[in-house]
Order: structure tokens, then C-alpha cells, then sequence
């Protein structure tokens, strides 16, 4: 099983920690564990076992509150909503499957299952039509041998959200050729967004975790919903790869799905102030334009200038301490990718360096 280089992981991992202003993570700003502690205590007589293994009961209740069906059975737990995306890949798909994603989009979503023998369709969001797929997009990508549809709602880089009605022509569109709809919805601010794939169709997979929009990306913590059959399928694969999540995470995201409205208010703040002045920030600057997304913490900024986009980041990075993952990452020049949620003054003061910069060296 062979995989390439996660670019957009590689370059985080290579260039995050030179940041001075960091304009690119996607997380919320994060808790610090004494922010989430002053919510509720942890008990320290917890006995650190392994604890339950698909997740605590009473975590997996909170969880099923994001949701609209269903009861706990329908859960699993996982370190993170990566794990989780790839436990489902891993268990789902075979040799010689076809699995239809959007890019630009989250490179796990193709290159996990080609190295797992699957073939890949790509359908290719459109800036001008406001990064939005169309239903004969996907319709026309399906082929007899047609096993799954990854979606991100959402989406990672564009900040793309899918509305209701949307994902309801795309559930009918599934159902009607028997293809699982796997939704990542990592950025999603359940109060905003209530429609979940996994409420609606049998076939339908909702993946989640808290490091987005609950700004708790550390505790590595993310879970599965679906159908019976399909967690348990999850579930047997998951003790080849991890025994639990484990009781300390596991009583830490209970604390922070039982304050789940602090925690999203908090978030929804501090976006909608970043938006608010990056809308400001885009009106003085015509060197770049944004899509600018209805929800979730991440976006897609353009630049009409022609510099290269890795370059053009790396020179960033060393000449004023902004910090960007590039649009070649996502394989589209002249992007840079936006986190909405970060601190607002180092989001503002970042914007107005970049903007400074620009003018005099571009």
C-alpha cells in the first residue's frame, strides 16, 4: 500500500512552527485545558484503563445530541476525524471499487482509497460558480462499479457549504445506485447546520470530531456515526488499530459536548468578527478576492497577481512571519488557505502586514 506525501499535512508540519501570524490553521482558537476545566472538574480518583471501548456511554449520549436519529449503538469513537474517515475507508472499500470526491478538497479522501486499489473521480469545484458542485456532477461521475461518495460539508480549502436540499438530491441520487455518502463534517457548527447525511439515508456516514469549531483540536478526539452494520464492521476493524479513546479524553470531550453551547458561541464569535473585518480588509484590497463562506472556520483566498503560490507563501513566511498553506497544496495556484477562526488580532494585524506587503513588493 503505497501513499504519497499528504501536502497540506507536510507543510504544516514543515513551515507551522516558523509563524508569527498564523492565517492558515482552520481550528478555532484553542481552549486551554484550564478553559474547558473551568467548565466541570475532572474527577481525579479516574481510573486511567483502557476504559469502554467503542466510547464512554454517556460521551457517545452527547454525541447522538448533534444528530437527529438513532441511538448510542450508532456511534464509535475515534482519535480524531481523520481516524475516523479512515477507519470507514479502510472498512468499506475494496480492490477495484470507484469512489467520486471533490477537489479541491482533503487529500485523504482519494489518495487513501487508490492505495487501497480503488479508482478515483474527481469533481472539480468551480471558483466562479462560488465552489458549489452540481447534482449532474456527481450523476454523471457514477459508474457501475461506483461504491462511495466522499463529500466535506463543510468543505476544506473553499469554506463550500452543501444546503439541505442539495445533500437530499444527493441522498436520493445514492440511494438510487446503492452508494454510501461519506460526509466529513469536521466544520460543522451543529446549531447552524442540522442536516446530517447520517439522519437520512441508510447509507449514509457522518464523521465529526471536536478540533474544528469546539477549538479542542489536541484531544485528538473524533467519532462515526452510522448505521448498525456499519459501526459494527468499524468496530472489529478499530481493535487491529486502537484498543479506545481512552477514559481521561473521553471524560474531557464529555465536558465539552455537555458546554457544547459556550464552547460554538465562543467560536461563532470570534469567526463572525474575523469575517466582519476581513470583508472590510477585502474592500481596500483588490489584489484579493474571497468566496466568503456562510459557515464552518475555514476559506479560500485569491490573489491576482502571478506569483506562485508555494513561493509566494514561503516568502511570506520568511519576509513578515505570515504564515499560509499554499493553493499548490490543493494543486490551484494563486490560493491561499484562510482560517476564519483564529485569534482576531493576530488575524487582523496579519491581513493588514500582508496587505502592506503586497503593495509595496507585488
Amino acid at each position: 500500500m503505497h501513499l504519497p506525501d499528504f501536502k497540506v499535512e507536510q507543510w504544516m508540519t514543515d513551515y507551522e512552527q516558523s509563524a508569527i501570524y498564523n492565517l492558515t490553521d482552520t481550528c478555532v482558537k484553542a481552549l486551554s485545558l484550564q478553559e474547558l476545566l473551568n467548565f466541570q472538574q475532572v474527577d481525579a480518583s479516574l481510573s486511567l484503563d483502557y476504559g469502554e471501548i467503542s466510547g464512554d456511554k454517556t460521551l457517545r449520549k452527547e454525541i447522538l445530541s448533534l444528530y437527529s436519529t438513532g441511538t448510542i449503538d450508532n456511534i464509535t469513537c475515534a482519535n480524531g476525524c481523520l481516524q475516523a474517515n479512515e477507519l470507514v475507508l479502510h472498512t468499506l472499500l475494496n480492490q477495484g471499487d470507484h469512489v467520486i470526491a471533490l477537489t479541491p478538497g482533503y487529500q485523504q479522501f482519494w489518495d487513501v482509497p487508490k492505495s487501497l486499489g480503488c479508482e478515483i473521480s474527481l469533481i472539480s469545484l468551480q471558483e466562479e460558480k462560488n465552489w458549489m458542485p452540481s447534482l449532474e456532477d456527481f450523476s454523471s461521475s457514477i459508474q457501475s462499479n461506483t461504491k462511495m461518495i466522499i463529500i466535506n460539508n463543510p468543505n476544506n480549502p473553499t469554506g463550500t457549504c452543501l444546503d439541505d436540499a442539495f445533500l437530499q438530491s444527493l441522498i436520493d441520487l445514492c440511494r438510487q445506485h446503492n452508494i454510501y455518502l461519506l460526509c466529513d463534517e469536521v466544520y460543522r457548527d451543529p446549531t447552524i447546520q442540522t442536516y446530517c447525511v447520517c439522519d437520512h439515508y441508510e447509507l449514509g456516514i457522518s464523521t465529526g470530531s471536536l478540533s474544528k469549531m469546539y477549538a479542542l483540536a489536541g484531544l485528538r478526539f473524533g467519532w462515526v456515526k452510522a448505521n448498525l452494520d456499519i459501526i459494527h464492521q468499524i468496530n472489529v476493524r478499530r481493535d487491529y488499530s486502537m484498543v479506545s479513546t481512552g477514559p481521561l479524553i473521553d471524560e474531557l470531550a464529555k465536558i465539552a459536548l455537555a458546554h457544547k453551547s459556550e464552547i460554538l458561541t465562543r467560536s461563532r464569535q470570534t469567526i463572525e468578527a474575523n469575517k466582519t473585518f476581513l470583508k472590510q480588509w477585502l474592500s481596500k484590497n483588490p489584489a484579493f478576492s474571497l468566496v466568503m463562506p456562510p459557515c464552518g472556520s475555514v476559506s479560500f483566498l485569491k490573489y491576482n497577481f502571478p506569483k506562485n503560490s508555494k513561493e509566494f507563501a514561503l516568502e511570506l513566511l520568511e519576509k513578515t512571519g505570515i504564515f499560509f498553506v499554499p493553493g499548490d497544496c490543493f494543486d490551484l495556484d494563486q490560493h491561499m488557505r484562510l482560517g476564519l477562526g483564529r485569534d482576531e488580532e493576530n488575524f487582523k494585524k496579519g491581513l493588514e502586514i500582508l496587505a502592506k506587503y503586497v503593495k509595496e513588493n507585488c
